[in-house]
């Protein structure tokens, strides 16, 4: 008979105690594996960010606008390959008034090219292209408001007011999470017609992608310097130190989630001591009758240390098995949806599962460290005395 047998057989005397005590540690790993998720998929962005695109803005601040013949400057400074500008539109789908999604104008010719990531089919970027009021939706969006390929949509602008009309001509999906799948992407020249003559030819930003990825940084350095004699002077980075800024405006929430994960974790190792302690007492009297016989005080801590060990690992795995599908298929969906500007890709990672396996192994090992070392140190004869 082995020691995990031995464990598991102790375990199975206090049956209720046991559910109970896994109970706690299956939600302790759901939670850790929740808010992990929740951390993963905000900064995913910046962690696959493309190490060839360069992102310049307005060098006072993002909601100014640069002149779009910007875009063709920037293409012409050496090592700069693609170069596409862009603008935040902002609008709102009166049929589903309180649905955020984001629509940004973009150049049809050049935006796939610069976001390669971008995946659609061949017959509908060209549809998109040749139609002047064709739109590029994410599958996420289009799931959500039940749009099709050919729909016709009336969209109320709110930064560029009035009624917007929009034809549905593909939908993208995305192979990395640099690109949220609830956008909705159209066509620059549309929106520039209709603005007045003090709005005309603007872009909100302008995105580039470089020859050589080791020369971004350089490379932004050269673009702010064409611009810094001009009226707007700009301010340029790779996008990962792009991505980067926005995250530390929330840089304390991400703070806050990451403590209170391990706080969770911490009071998970608090339960399953408390568990392994109680059984220990319990078994004082067979302790001492082991110790009687032969065993040694390195096989009571074994046998210990092994309960704490399988009841983290049995938590760990439920906890995963129930996890999973609760967090990236029922959760992670609904944020994709319906949050999908600040979630555009919730999954749960192989590293976060791991780590939280892995965790409840460990502390379902630490936590009968105290008690196995206490029934370890008992005399046979006060073992044998004691009544648990």
């Amino acid at each position: 008979m082995g020691i995990a047998t031995i464990a598991i057989r102790n375990l199975g005397r206090n049956k209720f105690r046991t559910v109970l005590t896994l109970a706690g540690v299956v939600i302790a790993v759901i939670a850790f594996l929740l808010l992990r998720t929740v951390l993963w998929s905000w900064t995913a962005g910046i962690e696959q960010a493309s190490k060839d695109r360069v992102v310049t803005r307005q060098k006072v601040s993002f909601i100014l606008p640069l002149p779009k013949r910007y875009v063709e400057d920037i293409r012409q400074i050496p090592g700069v390959r693609l170069a596409s500008g862009m603008n935040w539109f902002g609008a709102k789908d009166p049929k589903h008034e309180n649905e955020f999604f984001g629509t940004i104008a973009v150049d049809p010719e050049t935006f796939l090219q610069v976001y390669d990531e971008i995946v659609v089919p061949p017959d509908q970027v060209q549809a998109w292209k040749q139609n002047r009021r064709g739109a590029l939706i994410g599958d996420a969006l289009a799931k959500k408001l039940g749009w099709k390929i050919g729909q016709k949509l009336v969209l109320q602008g709110t930064i560029y007011p009035g009624d917007w009309e929009f034809e549905v001509s593909g939908i993208y999906t995305a192979k990395r999470a640099t690109v949220d799948r609830s956008t909705l992407w159209f066509h620059w020249d549309y929106m520039n017609e209709a603005q007045p003559a003090r709005l005309k030819d603007n872009v909100g930003w302008i995105a580039s992608r470089v020859d050589d990825p080791s020369r971004a940084g350089q490379i932004a350095k050269q673009i702010d310097k064409v611009f810094e004699e001009r009226d707007s002077q700009t301010l340029s980075m790779d996008e990962r130190s792009f991505q980067s800024s926005f995250l530390g405006m929330i840089s304390a929430i991400l703070t806050g989630v990451n403590i209170v994960s391990i706080v969770i974790m911490v009071i998970m190792m608090l339960i399953l001591g408390n568990t392994i302690a109680m059984g220990v007492r319990e078994r004082t009297q067979e302790y001492g009758v082991l110790r009687a016989i032969g065993f040694m005080p390195r096989h009571v801590v074994m046998f210990i240390i092994a309960e704490g060990v399988v009841l983290g690992a049995a938590g760990g795995v439920i906890g995963l098995l129930v996890g999973y599908p609760f967090v990236e298929k029922g959760f992670g969906r609904f944020l994709e949806e319906n949050l999908g500007a600040f979630f555009p890709f919730f999954r749960v990672s192989p590293d976060v599962a791991g780590m939280a396996f892995g965790l409840a192994v460990v502390l379902g090992f630490v936590a009968a460290i105290i008690p196995a070392r206490q029934a370890a140190r008992l005399e046979i004869v006060s073992a044998l005395r004691r009544v648990g």
